[in-house]
């Protein structure tokens, strides 16, 4: 497929100022040129043209906001300086597997100030003596080189990279479910400690209002009791009165009896 169409179905019914990633690995390029890319495309941030039988860079649109461009396995020999004039915030670009041979051929990236990590990796360039020592010294901007830096530390994968944002994401997560900051903890230990403590002055002033309702309780059923006393006291005065009364009108009739019989035995 010709790098035009493929362009053309990559945008997939977007205009190209709204692509920011566009792969092209594997088309054809007529007469080993780029075609069908052009400045429309001002977002892009993200561009591969691997394995496209690319030989010049003439025709690289601008794109100023490109960071990663991936040449691999192309057969590019020269003409790097449109780099730095078309892609200027280059970070990372891979032209392994290409025609470069010498060091002079690598001077032009020099003026990619941004550029961090470069790719030459099956590139006849490779075979010099103290190859590595060499393009450290030549672009002193770059940190990787094939993969490394000049203390052979791995540089890091894009995707331990996004990794590494997810697991910051997840720590701030956890510590957003692990709940509010350590103060707000002691502040909410010194309100319930308050809490408690109310509560045990109210226990306390309940405990002291039941003892003072069962005395008043313990009086009363005393009064109640010596008035009782009192009314069966009084009742039974009242029995003994009416008794000495009832006893008092017996004798007057027996007397007023005994005097009548007297009176009969006085007329006979």
């Amino acid at each position: 497929m010709e790098m035009k169409k493929k362009i053309n179905l990559e945008l997939r019914n977007r205009a190209p100022e709204e692509v920011t990633e566009l792969v092209l690995d594997n088309c054809l390029c007529v007469n080993g040129e780029i075609e069908g890319l052009n400045d429309t495309f001002k977002e892009l941030e993200f561009l591969s043209m691997a394995n496209v039988e690319l030989s010049s860079l003439a025709r690289l649109p601008s794109l100023n906001k490109l960071r990663k461009l991936e040449l691999s396995d192309n057969i590019i020999s020269g003409g790097l300086e449109v780099l730095a004039e078309k892609c200027p915030n280059l970070t990372y670009l891979n032209l392994s597997g290409n025609k470069i041979k010498d060091l002079s051929t690598v001077e032009a990236l020099q003026n990619l100030k941004n550029l961090k990590s470069l790719d030459l990796f099956n590139c006849e360039i490779t075979n010099l003596e103290d190859y590595r020592e060499s393009i450290f010294e030549l672009l002193q901007q770059i940190t990787y080189l094939d993969g490394f830096d000049q203390e052979d530390n791995e540089a890091p994968d894009s995707e331990e990279e996004d990794d590494e944002d997810g697991d910051e994401d997840d720590e701030e997560e956890e510590e957003n479910e692990a709940g509010p900051p350590e103060g707000y903890e002691e502040e909410e230990e010194e309100e319930e400690e308050e809490d408690e403590d109310e509560d045990e002055d109210e226990d306390e002033a309940d405990s002291e209002l039941g003892e003072g309702e069962e005395e008043v309780g313990l009086s009363y059923l005393m009064k109640e009791e010596i008035q009782d006393e009192e009314d069966d006291d009084d009742y039974v005065e009242e029995g003994e009165e009416e008794e000495e009364e009832e006893e008092e009108s017996v004798r007057g009739e027996k007397r007023k009896r005994d005097a009548e019989d007297d009176g009969e035995e006085e007329d006979d």
